[in-house]
């Protein structure tokens, strides 16, 4: 079959006429502005000037923003920029452009990992926020989220060693490779879960993620309370639900003047009075917001399942996540506004 001269050209007008969301992506968030972040993965003297040049930092970067909305492995992100009309218009490229493998991929990752870029680069983009009308308000919702890692088929001895920290000798190199030894076990609602935690901050107004640590799944969520609390929101108040509740965050929010509005829990000794549960109530409808971010990223990638080992690929991974969220909510924010 020959296609047509224009056959390209009316493919991503049906497209548009469907609301490809990532026109809007592409057209309004200031890729830019990440160049200079990147420049140091580049900075590296060549060897040699032979061979093909390397790809550009800005469309690694956007096919790592890709990868991070759709939740693919670096062979699908391969595939689907090759195959997806909108994936190849998202990132500048033609039909007879060259396309990064998956190897490269995996590299331009690795990079990003090792130069610890990926909270730069969020607090980067929530500076421009910031300066451009979209400043923190109205409060601030804390939450955490379990994300799921493949489950590690080792012996009970092995895991306990691993726990207390120790390397287990006998495994050859090429099985520690695939060895996951910092995600953890965590109990939810009686049930386990194996991997680590996305632990935010949120601001009320806009739902922008704010900051954000990731931790292993063990870790609990009152942990890292204080770290998240944004002083720049220009309101004090601060929702979270019952599992930050204790002495220790109330009086911490008291000594910083925040207003607390953390849910309450009831024991079978001593239940919540009607009051008690009203105020909950009263109080869900705003702390549930960031609930609704946790499943926006769900419904997009589906299966949340991490693809990488370790703690350090992980906080890379989803801090990625994070900063995705906040790119396609501003997007959605200022079209609109338009």
């Amino acid at each position: 079959m020959i296609n047509g001269l224009f056959d390209i050209d009316f493919r991503l007008q049906k497209l548009d006429q469907n609301g490809d969301p990532l026109v809007q992506l592409n057209a309004i968030v200031p890729w830019e502005q990440f160049r200079t972040t990147f420049s140091q993965l580049r900075d590296k003297p060549r060897k040699s000037t032979a061979g093909r040049k390397p790809f550009d930092v800005i469309l690694m970067f956007k096919i790592l923003v890709l990868q991070s909305l759709y939740n693919l492995s670096d062979d699908q992100m391969e595939y689907q920029i090759a195959d997806r009309l909108s994936f190849m218009r998202f990132l500048n490229l033609q039909l007879d452009d060259r396309v990064p493998d998956a190897k490269t991929i995996w590299l331009f990752r690795d990079d990003v990992t090792k130069a610890e870029l990926t909270k730069t680069l969020f607090e980067q983009f929530d500076r421009y926020l910031r300066d451009n009308g979209f400043a923190a308000k109205k409060g601030q919702i804390i939450d955490a989220s379990i994300v799921s890692a493949p489950k590690q088929r080792n012996t009970r001895e092995e895991n306990k060693r691993i726990k207390d920290g120790e390397e287990i000798e006998e495994w050859d190199e090429s099985k520690r490779r695939q060895k996951d030894t910092d995600a953890r076990w965590a109990k939810k609602n009686n049930v386990n879960y194996y991997g680590y935690k996305n632990h935010v901050s949120t601001d009320v107004k806009y739902k922008f993620i704010r900051d954000y640590e990731v931790t292993d799944a063990s870790v609990h969520d009152s942990q890292v309370f204080e770290q998240l609390l944004d002083p720049n929101n220009s309101s004090g108040g601060v929702w979270a639900d019952s599992a930050y509740r204790s002495e220790k965050s109330l009086l911490l929010l008291k000594e910083h003047n925040y207003y607390e509005h953390l849910q309450r829990k009831g024991t079978r000794s001593n239940q919540l009075s009607e009051r008690e549960k009203q105020g909950n109530h009263t109080r869900s409808k705003i702390r549930s917001r960031v609930e609704h971010i946790f499943g926006i990223m769900a419904m997009r990638a589906g299966n949340l399942l991490m693809r990488c080992i370790g703690l350090k690929r992980t906080r890379t991974k989803i801090g990625l996540r994070n900063l995705s969220y906040n790119l396609t909510n501003f997007a959605r924010l200022k079209n609109a506004a338009c």
